[in-house]
């Protein structure tokens, strides 16, 4: 899929599962629970063992379903990057700003999420040709900072992740990002095995954020 496609699918979608299993299989489980609920726009970290082994396999599986968009987190380097996406992943997520991986999925047409808690870090991440900023950790930040960042670069395309519940994705919405990453609060049942927990959680995180924005 083109990227300006996949930016705005997960606009449309505005909410990203963040994957984090306890080995490959235990990412594609989440991840399918996480489908099964709506939540078709899924970020695989790096943190999970065997991640590129997880992208490939539901990169593979919905290739042709253009509901869900499958990418990668936690992308340090622009060599991980790489290995994202010749496995498949279709946007690159990173807790931090490193410009060559930005320079490179600029260079291959991937859409790039960069994080950063600054107004500094959300220039430098725009001036690299950033597509949306991932503004983490969430919850130390707080919805104050995302106000504050709108106000002088009302341009830049915000997503929070850390902290973005089912009861306050409204308020970052309304607040002016253009979709919210859900970690722990979405696939936290995971720990216990209680996938079906996980599903009912993402039909919540959907239900929400069409709420916010009606």
């Amino acid at each position: 899929m083109e990227k300006e496609k996949i930016i705005a699918k997960i606009k449309e979608l505005g909410v990203v599962a963040v994957i984090r299993g306890k080995d490959a299989e235990d990412g594609i489980k989440i991840s399918e629970a996480c489908i099964k609920g709506g939540v078709t726009a899924i970020e695989v970290a790096f943190t999970t063992p065997g991640a590129q082994e997880t992208i490939k396999v539901l990169a593979d599986k919905y290739k042709d379903n253009p509901e869900v968009v499958i990418g990668a987190g936690t992308v340090l380097d622009p060599e991980t990057a790489r290995i994202a996406m010749l496995n498949g992943a279709e946007f690159i997520v990173s807790p931090s700003i490193n410009l060559e991986t930005i320079r490179l999925c600029n260079r291959y047409r991937v859409a790039c999420m960069p994080g950063t808690t600054t107004l500094d870090g959300v220039v430098m991440a725009l001036e690299a040709g950033a597509d949306i900023i991932k503004i983490f950790p969430g919850e130390i930040v707080g919805l104050k900072m995302i106000k504050a960042i709108k106000g002088p670069l009302p341009q830049a395309q915000l997503m929070p992740t850390g902290g973005v519940t089912v009861e306050n994705v409204a308020e970052w919405l309304h607040a002016g990002c253009v979709a919210v990453g859900a970690g722990g609060s979405l696939t936290g049942a995971a720990k216990t095995g209680d996938f079906a927990k996980i599903t009912a959680t993402a039909i919540e995180f959907v239900n929400a954020v069409k709420a916010a924005r009606q």
